[in-house]
């Protein structure tokens, strides 16, 4: 068990050996282990050295928590999980597994003051499924256990946790059928969305393969539905990362209802749309599958390598979104009528056009992003603030939800205001960006720290949510 935990960490720290083209470096290329991507520190890439793929060892200082040792003279990194080592030498092809001599495939190497490694021997010791994806520079690592670790911080021990990922390889339609050709067997999500009429196919733990079909940078792609009249456009993507899930969305043309099925099979999942070919919709045997589904996207504000701002007492602004976009989540969720989606449920940091994308993609109603205010040079600002980009629908928006929000917080009313922020701007729906107190106010600090005042701040937000989507009429 050591030895399998050992090389699931480890995969986090290299980067698996494939012959490239170029010996550039791969300033595009990402690294997902079990569908989470591995965040590379800023101005730090992978690199291709003669033909072999590497990635920086202080990834592992800053992302993981066991023992990792750097002798600036010897040029030595020793890394140490329970009884097991690993030792690496910068410009050595030998390396020690538990004092045992594996020969590397290439050296490890410092570029721009980092030290880089391969991964192939770590591939073939530790066992590990790797692919590549040339046309996007993807690395894929998949552990060919079943579960995934995570360490219980009691007792410092690791307890298996999450089933591996599945693998999505080829997606058609025709006579109105979809069909999905997978790795192994996964029970899809189905729901129903409208305005515009869509069946949405989520499919959880879920990544993307060796796919038939093409898939964008951003792992994107849309089949030609150019024959089939009742079918407006049918697209996919990789819609999470944390976890992984892979949503397929079917866009009709003036169908009011619709009505599906599905199966699956070890490999296959086929979803049966209840369209005739002229596209009109025979009337649904069970009117409860239909909703009014309004879509409301919560994105918590910066995340992973981005703290945001910082308080008084040195608090990060990731953490307080985090907390208070859970509470909103939470809530949200209670209500049939509204479907929301997050941005990020963890310490992660989607990229502001990854989030605007998300909302657009979505056809989403609502996009509200959560924040917090510092001014540490004037620890005596206080209050919250809304802001919206120009349209009528984001001031509507702004209005309704910061009334709630002042009311709630009790703090100083610092108005709606008409802001130029990227995720207000480029998105296409009612957009706010809530600035809700100021952390560098030990007074507002206090209030937004605290349990009962991520309720309250919660609690306005969805009451505001509600009463602009008129799901029920607040006072």
């Amino acid at each position: 068990m050591k030895r399998i935990l050992l090389s699931i960490l480890l995969s986090l720290f290299f980067v698996i050996v494939f012959p490239i083209e170029s010996n550039a470096a791969a300033d595009n290329s990402k690294i997902i282990l079990d569908g989470q991507e591995l965040i590379l520190p800023d101005k730090v890439q992978v690199a291709n050295v003669n033909k072999s793929v590497m990635i920086p060892i202080r990834v592992v200082a800053e992302s993981l928590k066991f023992k990792v040792d750097w002798d600036q003279k010897s040029r030595n990194v020793k890394i140490q999980q329970n009884a097991r080592t690993l030792s690496l030498t910068v410009d050595q092809k030998e390396a020690l597994v538990d004092n045992n001599i594996v020969e590397l495939n290439n050296t490890p190497l410092i570029m721009n003051n980092t030290v880089v490694v391969p991964i192939r021997f770590v591939s073939e010791q530790m066992g590990l499924e790797v692919s590549w994806d040339n046309t996007d520079k993807i690395v894929y690592l998949t552990r060919k256990n079943s579960e995934a670790s995570s360490e219980n911080s009691s007792t410092g021990t690791v307890q298996d946790t999450t089933s591996s990922v599945k693998r999505v390889n080829e997606i058609n339609f025709s006579s109105n059928q979809l069909v999905i050709a997978m790795d192994s067997s996964v029970t899809p999500v189905i729901s129903t969305l409208n305005n515009p009429d869509r069946v949405v196919i989520d499919l959880p733990n879920t990544t993307f393969g060796n796919m038939a079909q093409s898939i964008d940078s951003s792992s994107n792609g849309k089949l030609d539905v150019s024959a089939f009249p009742a079918v407006a456009d049918i697209r996919y993507s990789l819609f999470s990362r944390d976890p992984d899930q892979v949503r397929i969305v079917i866009e009709l043309v003036d169908v009011p209802a619709i009505g599906f099925s599905y199966e699956t099979s070890a490999d296959k999942i086929l979803v049966n749309l209840n369209v005739t070919g002229d596209g009109a919709a025979p009337a649904p045997q069970n009117p409860a599958s239909y909703s009014e589904t309004k879509v409301v996207v919560i994105d918590p504000g910066h995340g992973g390598k981005d703290p945001g701002t910082t308080g008084i007492n040195n608090y990060k602004e990731k953490d307080f979104t985090l907390a208070v976009a859970l509470k909103v989540q939470a809530l949200l969720l209670q209500e049939p009528e509204i479907e929301v989606i997050m941005t990020r449920e963890t310490d992660v940091y989607p990229t502001r056009p990854e989030r605007v994308q998300l909302a657009n993609q979505l056809n989403a109603n609502v996009f509200v992003s959560i924040h917090g205010n510092s001014v540490l040079s004037s620890p005596q600002t206080t209050g919250t603030e809304t802001f919206y980009y120009q349209r009528s629908d984001s001031k509507e928006l702004a209005d309704v939800i910061h009334k709630h929000l002042v009311a709630a917080m009790g703090l100083k009313d610092r108005g709606v205001k008409n802001g130029n922020y990227e995720v207000i701007r480029e998105t296409k729906m009612a957009a706010v960006l809530l600035e809700v107190g100021f952390l560098s106010n030990i007074y507002d600090e206090e209030i937004m720290l605290s349990e009962s005042g991520q309720n309250a701040a919660a609690q306005a937000i969805v009451d505001g949510i509600k009463e602009y989507l008129g799901v029920v009429q607040v006072p």
